[in-house]
């Protein structure tokens, strides 16, 4: 065998190398979300069956807005760890991972004592589900952080395992909830399995949390922390506004009948949050050794999310209203008619994450935050426009809209921050 053809074995082994890692860590990024969101399931269903409709509802408001809080403290803390500690020395992610997951925990101590004192300010069914909320945000919060730090390290497996043990604690804990009964009870009983598996995860990372160096870890990563922050709360704070302002318009039973049709696309939005907690690690990667291949695959990953949610769309049309009945109770007949417009929504927002992992893998934050903004008001103003003119059905179609007109606003971005940075080495030629 000549030189030339020595290297290019060894180039063929590692690119067949490579792409079974790659493989790999997807694997255990669907394995790990698919544990993740059959927890979350599992509480959805049970709250649905066991409570109704209006109590689904009122479960639902306090999900959304945990949702929030939780997209505050991945800006601030777990994606400028994904961003900038992948795949570096493990002394090193060790450190940033003491930071990262002291400043998610102060997050959720912080917030968690705001809506336990709005809780009981408000008082009634709401009052009582906010100040649960408040009491189980700190472990929820680090368990996730857990989540994004095995990630960020390429050890994924530590993920889905750690998503197994909450899994296995909860079990438990609704038994104990469907006997008590409430929406406070399956709050609880959601959150103190979580506490199980944060805990679990200082075992399994060898760090245990610093939430007095948060002030440190804010300060430098300041200029990703906060543009993330601002790009991640006005994702999820676009869906907390449509969840109360379709509440106020229409009522509870219309918040729920969303959060049902949500849950019947569960099972492919698992496949959506998993790929997402690898593919800006993975986008990063692609862009180290081959940038001329990252927008292909973003284009790849994108349309791939999109067509696999028209699918799962299609395949919830053929379920019988009586097996559909039988999963969600008295939910299924108003999650129903959502199925359609819930599917395009999703396919929209599967189409533009691949434009979004290519940015942050870019670090193009101020571009990414540009094309999340108009997202997110497109998303309200859909929403609730939409809510005005029909209730739970017209908010679904009106978000089905702005999110399919927003993903071409994010390929745009990222075609824009493409040719930034295929332009950098001329610049640098030009002025050395």
């Amino acid at each position: 065998m000549t030189t030339e053809e020595g290297k290019a074995a060894t180039a063929a082994a590692a690119g067949r190398s490579g792409r079974r890692a790659l493989a790999g860590r997807l694997s255990w990024g669907l394995a790990d979300q698919a544990a993740s969101s059959m927890t979350n399931f599992a509480v959805g269903i049970y709250v649905a069956r066991t409570l109704g409709l209006a109590a689904f509802g009122v479960f639902s408001l306090a999900w959304v807005t945990y949702g929030v809080v939780l997209n505050v403290s991945r800006g601030v803390a777990t994606d400028p760890l994904v961003v900038r500690f992948s795949a570096v020395p493990v002394a090193t992610w060790r450190a940033a991972t003491a930071r990262s997951s002291g400043a998610a925990l102060a997050v959720g101590a912080a917030v968690g004592a705001v809506c336990l004192a709005a809780g009981l300010a408000l008082g009634g069914g709401v009052g009582a589900a906010f100040a649960c909320l408040g009491v189980v945000l700190p472990a929820l919060l680090l368990q996730d952080a857990w989540r994004f730090a095995f990630f960020a390290a390429g050890d994924g497996r530590k993920a889905f395992v750690n998503d197994v043990v909450w899994g296995v604690a909860l079990v438990p804990a609704l038994m104990v909830a469907a006997r008590a009964g409430g929406v406070p009870a399956f709050l609880l009983a959601w959150g103190g399995s979580a506490a199980v598996a944060a805990a679990y995860g200082c075992v399994q990372a060898g760090v245990r949390p610093r939430p007095g160096a948060v002030r440190g870890w804010l300060r430098e990563q300041s200029d990703l922390g906060g543009r993330y922050l601002v790009e991640n709360v006005s994702l999820s704070g676009a869906g907390q506004l449509r969840a109360y302002g379709l509440g106020a318009l229409a009522g509870a039973g219309a918040v729920g009948a969303v959060r049902g049709a949500e849950l019947l696309l569960g099972p492919f939005l698992a496949v959506l949050m998993g790929l997402s907690l690898v593919t800006v690690a993975e986008a990063a990667r692609v862009l180290d050794r081959a940038p001329h291949r990252l927008r292909g695959f973003c284009l790849l990953l994108g349309g791939g999310q999109a067509a696999a949610a028209l699918l799962w769309g299609a395949a919830l049309l053929l379920v019988p209203d009586g097996a559909g009945a039988l999963v969600l109770g008295d939910v299924w007949h108003s999650a129903a008619l959502l199925v359609v417009p819930a599917t395009l929504g999703v396919a929209g927002a599967g189409l533009g994450t691949g434009a979004a992992a290519g940015l942050r893998a870019l670090g193009a934050a101020r571009r990414s935050l540009r094309a999340q903004l108009f997202a997110s008001s497109c998303y309200a103003a859909g929403g609730l426009g939409g809510a005005v003119a029909g209730g739970a059905v017209g908010s679904a179609w009106g978000v089905a809209a702005a999110t399919l007109g927003s993903s071409a606003v994010w390929w745009l971005q990222l075609r824009a921050a493409l040719r930034e940075h295929d332009q950098k080495p001329i610049r640098e030629v030009r002025t050395s």
